[in-house]
């Protein structure tokens, strides 16, 4: 193995078995193994239970899974307080060393743990010599009751030591923080550890009195070992039920009691309660680029940095994913929360330091307040979470809940309950609007519109279910939907003879969603189209929201093959910006300047210029809202590739579609100025509904 290539957990493990081997060796040479030989019964007996302990472990229910704890600790210190250190290091190292062997696990892990045994017995075991001069001199007795506090003190020592040379051991192979290695699990091991270890007095002691003694200890010791264990995983899973596993932090359960809490206190106290929720908005970059080791990392610095802005009264939790949460029971008024709310996204903003990196992140900030913003934990989470999207869409970091910016009326909350249910029921259905070749004035597709068939509102427009679906995470199982239904459709089509393609209308959502390009794949080999019949529709903002991961789902989907559309080019704030980066086949041209460029010359230059930059760039160009037959003329004389809107058809059921594209299959208007053929055309059209 190259130097260069070891690992700090190889150079670790080196100097604690050298350290630990040397200090037996030398301790060996000192004093002479003579002791050792001579030693009484009472030493053989205790090294033989230290053996066995090492040999068999008890099994205790920690976690998912039982967990092997020795119950060597107890012998080993009751040597250290009868006979001294340097005797007990050596038992211990070979009867380590001989079980771990036999048990079959690699030589240098035996070594380890036999050297990092024998450092923790000398450490405590000259405490407990230095301290109280014990084991005494023409023992027995080996110590008085006078002894018992530095007994402890070195029982203290021998877990300090041990728990600290394992643990780091821990955190070092799997590459995480020291400090988090140690005091992850510390509470159960302290505890259980220190219990075996105050028994080894009383082993001792039963000892000098009759070596028969000792052995009847066995099973009150094994008891007391394992009531200790069982109840202190009570405890564990207590705290676990009530914390994030990741950050250690409080999770949404018991937030949302905490929330209870101060809504009580305000009511008695008649005073202002906070609740801020926190999304950090870059989050999903650091961790797609540097990995979720890295991204776990740094979830696990953003509570300790938040904890050190607010009072101890106040909570910080963490919600799920980049999501945390902190709960003010008391404040001044709106105005102090947002002071609050100012100096935690200031202390965001700060870089986060890993792995000799720099991360910046930024957050979004919304705050609901009681008893103005609502009067239980639930709704003041909710109202809070619609400030917090209200400053992610608005940009503007901090938002405070306002009841004019909340989509969420009674009528809309219940329509968000049954949105889950209409997607698993089928109650979406999709109305497809033509679109057509200018030149040929063929249909060559449709773009797919999705109704929601609600079972007492009726048909409902998206506009009234998509910023529900949006908002809530629904729209990546209802995008879903419609692409499985549209290309379904598709291939409907080719199979009665017509050659149609598809759009559908993307989410932002499902541009951060790195998953999207494969289910997509899957849905076009699950049909057997090729790609180059489906068209995917995106909007500047989708894109703005994370640039980054925004271009490599749709690099994904262009070198699958599928078509890219960018949808209602000019009304964004960054057009030609991102349209030279975009993997984008064509732009449409947003119909607020279609619909009036005969009557307007300024609308009749924007889409003409439009036209003009997308043929320079090598673009198609889709005119939408094209509603009359000067309009469609217009168009073709400024060299528009294709045309949607009402003067071609309405949005209509799928076999109404069918048919109407099948009725008007042979006729092509080719000029500006319609044929009779062409007006047949866009009677037709007009009249479909």
């Amino acid at each position: 193995m190259k130097v260069g290539k070891i690992r700090p957990i190889h150079w670790y493990v080196a100097v604690v078995s050298v350290a630990g081997v040397g200090l037996v060796v030398a301790l060996a040479f000192s004093r002479g193994i003579a002791p050792v030989a001579e030693a009484p019964g009472e030493f053989w007996l205790f090294a033989f239970f230290l053996f066995l302990g090492e040999l068999l472990p008890v099994r205790v229910p920690r976690r998912d899974e039982d967990e092997e704890i020795t119950t060597s600790g107890t012998f080993a210190y009751a040597m250290i307080l009868a006979f001294g250190p340097a005797a007990t290091a050596i038992a211990h190292v070979v009867a380590t060393l001989t079980c771990e062997l036999f048990r079959r696990k690699p030589w240098w892990k035996a070594l380890f743990n036999a050297a990092q045994y024998a450092i923790a017995v000398v450490a405590a075991g000259y405490t407990v010599r230095l301290v109280a001069h014990v084991p005494h001199p023409n023992a027995p007795p080996a110590f008085f009751i006078s002894d018992l506090p530095a007994i402890l003190v070195g029982a203290a020592v021998f877990f300090v030591v041990n728990h600290a040379l394992t643990r780091t051991a821990i955190a070092l192979a799997q590459e995480q923080p020291v400090w988090r290695a140690l005091r992850e699990d510390s509470s159960f091991q302290a505890v259980t550890t220190l219990v075996m270890l105050a028994l080894s007095p009383i082993v001792v002691v039963a000892a000098e009195r009759s070596v028969a003694l000792v052995p009847l200890l066995a099973l009150p010791m094994l008891g007391a070992y394992r009531a200790t264990a069982i109840w202190l995983e009570k405890q564990y899973k207590e705290h676990q039920a009530l914390h994030d596993p990741l950050t250690s932090l409080p999770n949404r359960r018991l937030f949302q009691d905490r929330i209870g809490q101060a809504i009580l206190k305000s009511r008695r106290d008649r005073t202002v309660a906070a609740v801020m929720l926190i999304d950090l908005d870059r989050f999903k970059e650091i961790n797609d680029t540097l990995g979720h080791p890295v991204g776990d990392r740094l979830l696990q610095m953003i509570g300790p940095r938040l904890q050190a802005l607010v009072r101890r009264s106040d909570t910080v939790a963490r919600m799920g994913g980049d999501e945390f949460a902190v709960l003010l029971p008391e404040v001044s008024d709106a105005a102090g929360a947002v002071a609050v709310a100012d100096k935690v996204l200031r202390a965001l903003e700060d870089p986060f330091p890993i792995d000799g990196l720099a991360l910046d992140i930024e957050a979004s900030i919304g705050i609901a307040l009681c008893p103005d913003h609502g009067a239980d934990p639930h709704m003041l989470m909710q109202r809070a979470d619609v400030a917090m999207y209200t400053a992610k869409e608005a940009h503007t970091g901090i938002e405070l809940y306002t009841a004019e910016r909340d989509r969420h009326s009674p009528q809309r909350l219940a329509l968000l309950g049954e949105l889950r249910r209409a997607i698993e029921d089928g109650q979406f259905i999709l109305h497809y609007q033509p679109m057509a070749d200018m030149r040929s004035g063929r249909v060559i597709g449709a773009e797919a519109l999705v109704r929601w068939m609600h079972p007492t509102n009726g048909l409902m427009m998206p506009d009234e279910f998509i910023p529900l679906a949006e908002h809530t995470g629904l729209i990546k199982p209802l995008t879903r939907r419609v692409l499985h239904d549209a290309l379904e459709q598709c291939r409907a089509w080719g199979s009665r003879g017509l050659d149609l393609g598809v759009s559908v209308n993307l989410s932002v959502r499902n541009l951060q969603d790195s998953e999207f390009p494969e289910e997509v794949g899957r849905l076009l080999d699950t049909f057997g189209l090729d790609p180059s019949v489906l068209r995917l529709e995106i909007t500047e903002s989708a894109i703005v929201v994370d640039p980054l991961r925004a271009m490599g789902v749709l690099g994904r989907l262009s070198s699958m093959g599928v078509g890219l559309a960018l949808d209602d080019f000019g009304t964004g704030y960054s057009s030609l910006a991102y349209l030279k980066r975009l993997p984008v086949r064509e732009i449409k041209i947003d119909k607020s300047f279609v619909i009036n460029m005969t009557i307007d010359d300024d609308d009749a230059v924007i889409v003409q210029s439009t036209i003009d930059l997308a043929r320079n760039l090598g673009l198609a160009v889709v005119a939408e809202g094209v509603e009359s037959e000067e309009v469609w003329g217009r168009l073709q004389a400024f060299g528009c590739d294709m045309a949607q809107g009402y003067f071609l058809g309405r949005p209509a059921p799928s076999d109404e579609f069918a048919a109407w594209v099948e009725s008007v299959s042979g006729i092509r208007p080719t000029s500006a100025t319609a044929t009779r053929t062409g007006t047949a055309i866009t009677t037709k059209a007009a009249r479909n509904p």
